[in-house]
């Protein structure tokens, strides 16, 4: 089996995980104050493209030591910024997410893994 569909089968389980509310965002929808998070909220895909997000960043981030996971404190809170830059605007949200799964996927992609 490739690398990425290994990925996906482990995205796949973690999604499956109870993390996320009914409302399927990361965050607590009710709290949504900033115009990103209530186009998140209010849109199930981008909800989902969220969980996914989250769920990603936060098994990565379990596999590196401190350094790494600072640099990707660091790379998430900058995606953050870009990220409520959209505003509401779902075609820039939804290409930021796909930009942020994508490196995301990189920096996974560089682990040495077992055969």
């Amino acid at each position: 089996m490739k690398r990425a569909g290994k990925w996906r089968i482990l995205a796949a389980i973690a999604l499956a995980a109870p993390l996320a509310s009914a409302s399927a965002a990361s965050f607590d929808c009710s709290k949504a104050l900033r115009a990103d998070e209530k186009a998140i909220c209010a849109d199930r895909h981008l909800s989902e493209q969220d969980v996914e997000m989250a769920t990603t960043y936060r098994l990565l981030s379990g596999l590196f030591a401190m350094g790494v996971r600072g640099d990707m404190q660091d790379a998430q809170q900058a995606w953050l910024k870009q990220r409520r830059a959209c505003g509401a605007d779902r075609a820039c949200l939804e290409k930021r997410y796909r930009q942020r799964l994508g490196a995301l996927q990189k920096l996974y992609d560089g682990i040495d893994k077992p055969l």
